[in-house]
């Protein structure tokens, strides 16, 4: 489990993180089941509505909101939000920050603007013992006009300490608000372990056994989801 604390004052002020399985963004709920492809002669297909692993990744982890509105007009970033000075902590009371372009040099990132936003979390946030988490772009959510980028923090230790989150602007066009509550990032808890890996070759048994799921996948639907798939997995 994750652990998410703010300061007592800002409290009514934020909106709180959230598992993601309870935030779906509305262009999936909106999504149709079925449509008619036309380079398929009218035939009628299932949409990413029926894919599992898709709505797992958009349900995994938890959301970390922004924490107000963010107005976006000529190039410029404003918001109207007036949090409480607080005397007992060292935090920044701006909803967003910056990195300057020369901080991403040789990095192979496109940098659509002059700089790279970086969106403030005023969240402390507590892996289980043993545990990192890993902070990313909300998955597969290509509207949002930004990329998150990726990191990975020990917050078992650095539990209560702020991740901020750097982000690179990638509609260059866009002009509105960013909503407060815009998922700014994904946080998934992850085994702070080394990683192994073993590659080899398949063996009758393996060959055997993925014919007949290969076989399964293209007999009958949702099969990933009937045998594949924890009962406890979302979507």
């Amino acid at each position: 489990m994750i652990t998410a604390r703010c300061h007592p004052k800002l409290a009514a002020l934020l909106p709180r993180p959230t598992v993601a399985g309870d935030a779906l963004p509305e262009w999936l709920r909106q999504m149709p089941s079925e449509v008619t492809a036309e380079t398929l002669r009218g035939e009628v297909v299932r949409t990413l509505k029926h894919c599992p692993p898709i709505i797992d990744a958009l349900s995994g982890g938890v959301l970390i909101p922004l924490a107000t509105d963010v107005h976006v007009c000529g190039g410029e970033m404003a918001w109207d939000w007036d949090p409480p000075v607080l005397d007992d902590a060292l935090i920044t009371r701006s909803p967003v920050g910056v990195h300057v372009s020369e901080q991403a040099s040789g990095a192979p990132f496109t940098l659509q603007t002059n700089a790279v936003v970086k969106f403030m979390n005023f969240w402390t946030l507590e892996a289980p013992k043993g545990m990192s988490l890993l902070f990313t772009h909300p998955l597969n959510r290509e509207e949002l006009p930004f990329r998150t980028l990726s990191g990975i923090v020990d917050c078992d230790l650095f539990r209560d300490g702020y991740v901020h989150f750097p982000a690179l602007w990638t509609a260059p066009d866009f002009e509105g608000t960013l909503a407060k509550g815009t998922p700014v990032a994904q946080v998934f808890a992850i085994p702070r372990a080394e990683q192994s890996l073993t590659v080899a070759d398949m063996d009758a048994d393996a060959i055997a056994r993925n014919r007949e799921v290969q076989s399964a996948l293209g007999a009958e639907r949702g099969v990933y989801r009937k045998r594949f798939r924890h009962a406890n997995s979302h979507g």
